[in-house]
């Protein structure tokens, strides 16, 4: 299959559509007629991103698109809906009808946390509103620095200075993987970091190149590019032991470098509204599954630095489950304990 291949640097192109506000949820029941979800799909479907433009999670999901249209016969039209700590956009897929033609991307622990976290209002809901269709990617987290930076260039340096000086890190949102990964550090290791939330990774990064921080946490995919072009210096990547990513092999684990028993990760997998008709679940799923596992797909993403990690909507389901009982544990230890 022929298809265009997509970097960052043109993902960043796309425009990002602006939600008007966090609504809370209107929760819709109820499945299309039989008809039509014999005849599913006969118009183009929408697939929901919660986050900017150029971010990992919009990357993936660009770079997936034709190999799912090929699948289903029909466009796919890939919209982001930054805002709101992602709930922008979950809010949007979780209250859409359930005929299978409003669909998006979840995010773990960022999903999570906007309806675990009670300061939010959003107690009444949970994965179990979503439908999950199967998970494309599990991304490990890192940290970089600007290459110009005189003050450290490694992850000893930036643990050490950070253990006496505070300095500012980058964020996709309060409760996100980037949040929890500096706050743990913090607590395991006594650094101090101020925290600016973004909308989206490309914020983060924008922000480090701008040397507007002093740190960008974000996930390996959404850095592997700028780190092989000298743009920004990946220190460290915040996966279990010492196996470094083979998308990253220049750069040291966290345990590598003496901070063992620390990871971080970002699970991204397509789920739509609860209560959609079994059959249309099964066609989204199959599809997915086979462009997922298509091997153009695959090495495309492995180009971005992102590792395919498919999970079946059972087995979606259950790294929700478990993500979710991790969320809460963070969350209640750093967040609105």
């Amino acid at each position: 299959m022929h298809s265009t291949r997509l970097t960052r640097r043109s993902a960043l192109r796309y425009g990002a559509g602006l939600a008007s506000g966090v609504l809370g949820p209107t929760l819709l029941t109820g499945c299309g007629s039989s008809a039509s979800a014999d005849a599913f799909p006969d118009r183009p479907i929408q697939v929901i991103i919660a986050y900017a433009a150029g971010g990992g999670t919009d990357v993936g999901a660009r770079i997936l698109q034709p190999y799912v249209e090929a699948e289903l016969g029909v466009p796919i039209e890939v919209v982001n809906r930054p805002g709101g700590g992602g709930w922008s956009g979950w809010n949007e897929i979780v209250t859409a009808e359930p005929t299978g033609y409003v669909i998006g991307f979840i995010n773990t622990p960022n999903f999570m946390t906007g309806y675990l976290d009670p300061r939010l209002g959003r107690t009444e809901i949970s994965y179990e509103n979503f439908t999950p269709l199967g998970n494309q990617v599990t991304d490990f987290s890192a940290v970089a620095i600007h290459p110009d930076d005189d003050r450290f260039d490694d992850l000893p340096g930036v643990i050490n200075h950070a253990r006496g000086q505070a300095l500012t890190v980058t964020s996709t949102g309060v409760g996100s993987d980037d949040h929890y990964a500096s706050l743990g550090l913090s607590d395991r290791y006594g650094t101090q970091f101020d925290v600016l939330h973004g909308e989206g990774a490309s914020d983060g990064i924008t922000a480090l190149l701008g040397r507007h921080v002093d740190l960008a946490f974000a996930n390996v995919g959404e850095l592997k590019s700028l780190h092989d072009d000298g743009e920004l210096k990946v220190v460290g990547v915040m996966a279990d032991g010492r196996q470094r990513s083979p998308h990253l092999p220049d750069v040291p684990t966290f345990e590598e470098e003496g901070f063992g028993g620390f990871s971080s990760w970002s699970s991204r997998g397509l789920a739509g509204p609860a209560n959609i008709d079994p059959r249309v679940v099964d066609k989204l799923a199959g599809a997915i599954k086979r462009g997922i596992q298509n091997r153009e797909h695959i090495g495309q993403l492995a180009e971005q630095g992102l590792a395919v990690d498919y999970r079946s909507p059972s087995e979606h389901k259950k790294m929700l489950i478990r993500d979710e009982r991790t969320t809460r544990q963070l969350g209640t230890k750093y967040i609105w304990g």
